[in-house]
């Protein structure tokens, strides 16, 4: 049973992914912490390891055949990729020497400032 609520979980970051272009942070980390009592650290390498995946493909297959985006974007998109490719092994490389009480306050605290700056944005 909990592999169908992880699916449901994948599909509902997959959505949100493909709307909003969030996922593992916003959505999969703190759902598999309220609901699955992940620790912190648990559910931060647990999204990266559903990230591994070319999970996003579809949506930007999507997005190009709709004109949304252009092969430059794809090319800045892949930039970004290798940067995070390495950020996560930089972070992952911190995270797992952090306190758990301390990376979940310092992630609860990044989502309150990214929702504030986006809520009081013109």
């Amino acid at each position: 049973m909990i592999s169908l609520y992880m699916m449901v979980i994948g599909v509902l970051a997959g959505i949100a992914a493909g709307i909003f272009g969030i996922g593992g942070g916003i959505i999969l980390i703190p759902l598999l912490m309220i609901f699955f009592k992940y620790p912190q650290a648990t559910a931060n390498g647990t999204s990266l390891v559903a990230l591994l995946l070319p999970v996003g493909i579809l949506g930007v297959r999507e997005y190009y055949k709709a004109s949304k985006i252009s092969g430059e974007n794809i090319r800045m998109g892949l930039l970004i990729a290798l940067g995070l490719f390495v950020g996560t092994y930089l972070g992952a490389r911190i995270a797992v020497h952090v306190p758990e009480h301390v990376l979940t306050k310092m992630f609860s605290l990044l989502l309150v400032v990214v929702a504030v700056k986006l809520f009081f944005a013109k």
